[in-house]
């Protein structure tokens, strides 16, 4: 199982099979207010089952860390499996999509890292910034 694509927004959510995103594909957040700043977070992922993986069950977990790993913002951790639905093509992939809302709290501006990890290993990273808005201490 491979991941297929990992997004950070604003609120995320599947229903009915469906992604449902509301300001997706944020790489920056501005802390306008000052340090520490909260934000209200949607992070969804997709995965790649092959035909060969189907009806199995999947660790993965999702985790949220500064950009070296020494601090843990968020992880989660779970399990995925998808079965084979009547009438699909032998052979077929399917897809699999979780989406997860939370509230972040950055004590600091910096670099942060998403990182989701399928039975154990790393599937997709992604990064983002958190930027000292207009007459805001950057606070380290």
């Amino acid at each position: 199982m491979e991941v297929e694509w990992l997004i950070l927004a604003d609120a995320a959510q599947i229903v009915g099979g469906k992604l449902y995103l509301l300001g997706g594909g944020w790489t920056v957040l501005t802390a306008q207010a000052g340090f520490p700043v909260q934000q209200h977070c949607g992070i969804a992922a997709a995965f790649t089952v092959p035909w060969t993986e189907t009806n199995q069950r999947h660790d993965v977990e999702i985790e949220i860390s500064d950009e070296d790993g020494r601090q843990t913002l968020w992880k989660q951790a779970g399990q995925v499996e998808v079965g084979r639905p009547p009438g699909i093509p032998l052979g077929s992939d399917q897809r699999a999509q979780i989406a997860v809302d939370l509230v972040l709290s950055f004590e600091s501006a910096g670099t942060y890292v998403i990182l989701v990890r399928v039975d154990g290993q790393e599937g997709r990273r992604t990064s983002f910034q958190v930027v000292p808005g207009p007459g805001v201490a950057a606070r380290k």
